[in-house]
């Protein structure tokens, strides 16, 4: 197929270009950011641009993992969150269905699922997060144009048979978590831990991409959560709460003194676990990468299953007038590059 790549230049779709191209598609990558990948620079918020990508070089399916992510709130106003959040994923789906494809991807985020009240709340269980938790109440304007963008995805399977799916991804990206912590734990201690509930690596990520692809035109529309399996059953939500180092040490028996020995700490309480189940029993899918691999490259030495880097930045922060054009919220760039 002829595949169009959003956010080809970005930390995901640097992986998932090429595994797509390993099974076969022609990949047409467009982002803001020029790169190896990206044969399109430009915006999903130019309604112009996008369709001509689509009449030029026939489109046949869609990949939509560009976007403004939670870090860009620092950096950009709302209105072009609206912008390329929601207005480009607009004009995806009008492309994508006038040219009659039959899938169509579009990366979210497990973070629309966490209200501030959530955030605030002290929980005496930790929230067993199905696909079927409600209500949707996120937090900050990068929340609110995910969720209204996957209402579209919604709107344009109803009324135009259009075939999507939705995931959900946990955490992935490789830069150091941007919340803060009570307690002080370094970058890769807090990457680790995250395997428990809320993480994948971005790898995984890209298989599930390339999962979701296949079953997309049997299944219609449906969304997926997308995180590592976690180890723990529903039962333990009150435990993983109230103690989680003896939650955890229930199933790993050697965690603790792996941690020890690597100078790290097991997170005292978990407030959440995101529940992968769906995606496993409907796409046939399961993260390779669990929190039992992080605990076997400890024990034998090993690098982490995992990438950190504190000093990893967006590509479209260096894109020049690409980035310019999105800072200023004017017309976006628009050169095809072929």
């Amino acid at each position: 197929m002829r595949i169009l790549l959003t956010g080809s230049s970005g930390w995901l779709g640097r992986f998932l270009a090429p595994r797509l191209r390993a099974d076969g598609h022609e990949v047409i990558g467009l982002d803001v950011a020029p790169r190896a990948d990206t044969g399109v620079v430009g915006s999903v918020a130019d309604r112009g641009l996008v369709e001509r990508v689509f009449a030029e070089r026939g489109i046949e399916a869609v990949v939509h993992a560009g976007a403004l992510h939670k870090p860009d709130i620092a950096r950009y106003p709302e209105q072009l969150f609206v912008d390329v959040n929601v207005t480009g994923t607009l004009n995806l789906l009008r492309a994508a269905a006038a040219a009659g494809n039959d899938r169509f991807l579009f990366t979210s985020t497990t973070s629309l699922m966490i209200s501030a009240a959530f955030r605030a709340g002290a929980r005496s269980k930790a929230a067993w997060l199905t696909e079927e938790f409600a209500p949707l109440a996120p937090r900050n304007i990068y929340g609110v144009t995910k969720l209204a963008a996957e209402q579209l995805c919604r709107l344009y399977h109803e009324e135009h048979r259009l075939c999507v799916i939705v995931l959900r991804t946990a955490r992935f990206f490789p830069e150091e978590d941007d919340m803060g912590h009570a307690i002080a734990l370094d970058g890769p201690n807090i990457k680790a831990n995250e395997f428990l509930n809320r993480r994948l690596t971005v790898e995984d990520a890209a298989e599930a991409h390339v999962a979701a692809l296949g079953r997309a035109p049997s299944l219609g529309f449906e969304t997926f959560i997308i995180s590592a399996p976690p180890p723990f059953a529903e039962a333990d939500c009150e435990d993983l709460a109230r103690d989680a180092p003896a939650a955890i040490a229930r199933y790993f028996p050697e965690a603790p003194a792996l941690y020890a020995a690597a100078g790290w700490r097991l997170p005292e309480r978990i407030d959440r676990v995101y529940v992968p189940a769906k995606a496993e029993a409907l796409l046939g899918f399961r993260c390779r990468t669990d929190f039992g691999a992080v605990l076997q490259a400890l024990a034998e030495g090993r690098a982490l299953p995992f990438a950190h880097d504190p000093s990893y930045v967006s590509p479209k922060e260096g894109a020049g007038d690409a980035s310019e054009s999105a800072r200023q919220g004017s017309k976006p760039l628009t050169r095809l590059a072929i």
